[in-house]
């Protein structure tokens, strides 16, 4: 599963490299730990062109009763998403990028689960292929969410989990946002475990597993 993220980068840094046409963010500040059920950047395609705000982690589809079933809705499988109903039209109608410059995973061992971050290795920003929906409560209220869409693992993940989010290329991010692209079978061609060799994983401190803790010291490598 994909469960925490880095987002640290600046504002200007995500509207120049996703070619933001409206800026709906309310706040921007670097996250170092972002956690399910927070609101979190996100980059979809308008009229006009790619428009960045904010959803909430954790999907609640539009027909569900209630919104805490976002809670269990953080990740979706690539291999399976034609098959769920609550992501089954959200592939071919809301998809979204989620902007990251990292993530974490924890790798079990004989004393306990060891936390790493993965980045790239040239410390750049990159984006999980994510299905967004728009629920409503029963006062008309309405909440925008995500999930991110997890695969198999690549070579380097594969030692330290089973699963990996769905980080797309650079050259194919336009084609996943594209409002006019409704082929499920190519969409899903997209959704491949990102080339190895271009990241690195790194141990960093058992803190980042608090959601409380959120300061520029989990970034940190550790021995």
């Amino acid at each position: 599963m994909c469960g925490r993220f880095t987002i640290t980068l600046p504002l200007d840094e995500l509207i120049v490299r996703y070619l933001i046409f409206e800026n709906r963010l309310a706040k921007f500040a670097p996250n170092y730990n972002v956690a399910p059920m927070q609101f979190i950047p996100a980059v979809i395609t308008g009229k006009q062109g790619n428009r960045l705000g904010e959803l909430r982690w954790g999907l609640v589809p539009s027909w569900a009763k209630e919104d805490k079933i976002g809670g269990g809705m953080i990740n979706a499988r690539a291999e399976s998403l034609t098959e769920k109903p609550a992501y089954r039209k959200l592939l071919t109608s809301r998809r979204c990028l989620i902007p990251a410059d990292g993530f974490y995973e924890w790798q079990q061992r004989e004393g306990g689960k060891q936390p790493f971050r993965i980045v790239m290795k040239d410390g750049g920003l990159f984006s999980f292929a994510g299905l967004y929906d728009i629920w409503s409560d029963p006062h008309g209220n309405k909440l925008a969410t995500c999930t991110i869409i997890t695969t198999e693992p690549n070579s380097l993940m594969a030692e330290i989990h089973t699963r990996m989010p769905a980080i797309l290329r650079p050259e194919h991010e336009a084609e996943w946002l594209a409002r006019e692209h409704a082929d499920a079978a190519s969409l899903l061609k997209l959704l491949q475990p990102y080339e190895a060799a271009k990241m690195r994983a790194y141990p960093v401190s058992t803190a980042v597993g608090n959601v409380r803790n959120n300061s520029k010291e989990l970034l940190e490598a550790v021995n």
